[in-house]
């Protein structure tokens, strides 16, 4: 039998047991099993952790920007060398297969390399004889200590999104990630160290809202990055603005993919499915609504059907069988009931169930957490299945008589954060860029993830705080700028030069 692991904070450089009696379980989603626990911080940790990051941080942030990037690039290596280690360790405690784990490291490490490049995207700006012998320059600093509080769904990539930035930029970080998959976080820790960024730096502090708040209330704290509900979103950023804090607190989605006529509906299927199921639908990009224009529907739904049957639903540790699973368990029982009930509320209201995902035989232990991929046709707009975040593997199919009622059906959702549209149509592709009111878009693409030198975020309740995730944007999060107007004594009118060794007078 495979001894229980203990998860323990990490503060100063080493891995931090804590004095709180609080602990939580760590489950693999795949059996069923509790395979850890993970300390849950108390006022004392959460006090030694953002200590040790302000004592650190001070050093850190006077270091050279040279220095500096030179422990990110070794990061970058190190990670690109092992992380077939850290996709283990998502997939042992997320749930999700090894392909979507490796993907997302992947996505993560490209923030990374983004960030290896701070000596560019730290450089200020010049502006000389403004007026007669004045300049002004612009320069950005570090803020101090930041914090991060990842959710369960990436507990790799969105840390990813955030903290490599901030170690480059000059800041120490705390990072709170979710008690459901904690270890991901220590093994970064561990990483970082072995890379030589400097002790407190990087830390780890474990648990649930006691330790959320902890972050959000802590004077010394002066930035706060957050993923997940919109609810928790809104949350953070009420509170830990009213302590002064910057804050950028990104939320939920209700993801539309419009497929209009003329479309390749082969190609929207194939999104479709990738899009609605991948990870387990536990991703703030998937999409959930699948929008079929004029006289599309019969086909696309077919097509969508054909697909979903062939998924394989199972563990994901299971590699090298050559019949791999494809989609993995939900992350916990809890979660995975709450899914349940929003199939049987969808059928309830009035919904086509085409394919039931509670029905699924998952190549896995029988108290794994699974759901299989779910499929709705006639949804419509007042109906649960339609009105609330699922985050799940349940696709709803909406009928659209028009371009423009598909359109209107995205704008009035109060999420905004990414969307799609298949089409053969530019006009119509370069209209919906234009009209749609949401943060990231995508082109016969069905998940709009931009790349790391752009910014991550969408609008309305997807969104609290007004800056993005990485790129440009994550830089100005990151820091804060200075203007600096300076007037110096002109030589000529002023004794000449002086070239001599200076004399004490």
């Amino acid at each position: 039998m495979t001894p229980m692991k203990t998860i323990s904070h990490w503060i100063d450089g080493k891995a931090h047991p804590g004095d709180s009696a609080r602990v939580g379980d760590v489950t693999n989603p795949a059996t069923g099993l509790v395979t850890g626990q993970v300390a849950f911080a108390g006022p004392a940790e959460i006090e030694a952790a953002v200590a040790s990051a302000k004592k650190a941080g001070l050093d850190w942030a006077a270091a050279s920007v040279s220095a500096r990037t030179q422990v990110v690039f070794r990061f970058r290596e190190l990670l690109n060398e092992r992380k077939e280690e850290l996709a283990e360790l998502i997939t042992a405690e997320h749930g999700k297969v090894r392909s979507d784990a490796l993907g997302e490291v992947s996505r993560g490490q490209e923030v990374v390399e983004f960030a290896c490049g701070i000596p560019h995207l730290l450089k200020g700006g010049n502006s000389p004889q403004v007026s007669t012998g004045v300049d002004v320059k612009s320069i950005r600093q570090p803020l101090g200590v930041v914090g991060i509080i990842s959710p369960f769904n990436f507990p790799a990539m969105v840390p990813m999104w955030f903290f490599p930035i901030a170690i480059a930029a000059g800041n120490a970080v705390v990072l709170k990630p979710s008690e459901k998959d904690p270890s991901a976080a220590n093994w970064m820790a561990e990483l970082w160290k072995e890379a030589g960024l400097p002790d407190g730096v990087f830390t780890v502090l474990h648990g649930d809202k006691v330790a959320v708040d902890g972050l959000l209330d802590h004077p010394d704290v002066a930035a706060i990055s957050f993923v997940g509900s919109t609810p928790i979103a809104e949350y953070v950023y009420e509170r830990a603005s009213q302590h002064g804090k910057r804050v950028q607190a990104l939320g939920g989605a209700k993801n539309h993919m419009l497929v209009l006529p003329d479309a390749d509906l082969d190609l929207a299927a194939d999104a479709a499915v990738s899009a609605g199921y991948g990870s387990a639908g536990e991703r703030c990009m998937a999409i959930s609504v699948v929008v079929a224009v004029g006289d599309t529907g019969d086909t696309l739904v077919q097509k969508i059907a054909e697909r979903t049957a062939t998924l394989n639903i199972g563990d994901g540790a299971k590699t090298g069988t050559g019949s791999e699973a494809d989609m993995g368990p939900l992350v916990t029982q809890v979660h995975r009931d709450k899914v349940a009930s929003y199939v049987e509320a969808g059928a309830a209201e009035g919904a086509t169930l085409v394919i039931d995902g509670r029905d699924v035989a998952a190549d896995g232990a029988a108290d794994g957490f699974w759901l299989g991929p779910t499929l709705f046709d006639h949804v419509t707009p007042e109906m649960s299945v339609y009105t609330d975040e699922i985050f799940g593997p349940v696709l709803s199919v909406v009928r659209a008589d028009t371009y423009q009622e598909a359109l209107d059906l995205v704008n009035a959702n109060k999420y905004g954060n990414g969307t799609a549209i298949f089409t053969s149509n530019g006009g119509a592709a370069r209209a919906f860029e234009q009209d749609v009111q949401v943060g990231m878009i995508g082109v016969n693409v069905p998940i709009p993830v931009p790349m790391a030198y752009y910014s991550f975020g969408g609008w309305k309740a997807s969104l609290f705080g007004d800056t993005h995730a990485h790129g440009t944007e994550g830089v100005h999060f990151f820091t804060r700028g200075k203007v600096v107007t300076t007037r110096w004594p002109d030589p000529a009118t002023a004794g000449g030069l002086e070239l001599a060794f200076p004399k004490n007078h």
